[in-house]
């Protein structure tokens, strides 16, 4: 009995630190933000159709690239860095299309 509640302890507690350095939620809490974004461009007609697509497209290579990240069981810091590039390079570019006096038809 005591051995499967220490066998039951180590699994909890591998299963925790396995789960916790695959752990994204920095990078998820600005995708949702990103994604809002883009949906408020298209719903007040700041956002053409194109720029969206573009938009929408450059947003799922951020979720590619940290499924690939996730893929091995560790995000190290370099691949958190690669994404933290690509999500600024977003934000810089959902604003830029936003304020470009370009407005969908």
């Amino acid at each position: 009995m005591r051995r499967l509640l220490v066998l039951c302890t180590l699994l909890v507690v591998g299963l925790a630190v396995a789960s916790a350095q695959t752990a994204t939620p920095r990078v998820t809490k600005r995708q949702v933000k990103q994604e809002t974004r883009i949906e408020q461009g298209v719903k007040s007609g700041e956002l053409t159709a194109g720029e969206t697509r573009r938009l929408e497209r450059q947003q799922k290579k951020i979720a590619v690239d940290k499924s690939k990240a996730k893929a091995d069981g560790v995000v190290t810091p370099a691949e958190r860095a690669k994404l933290t590039h690509e999500q600024n390079r977003a934000s810089r570019r959902i604003y830029r299309m936003k304020h470009n006096d370009k407005t969908a038809k």
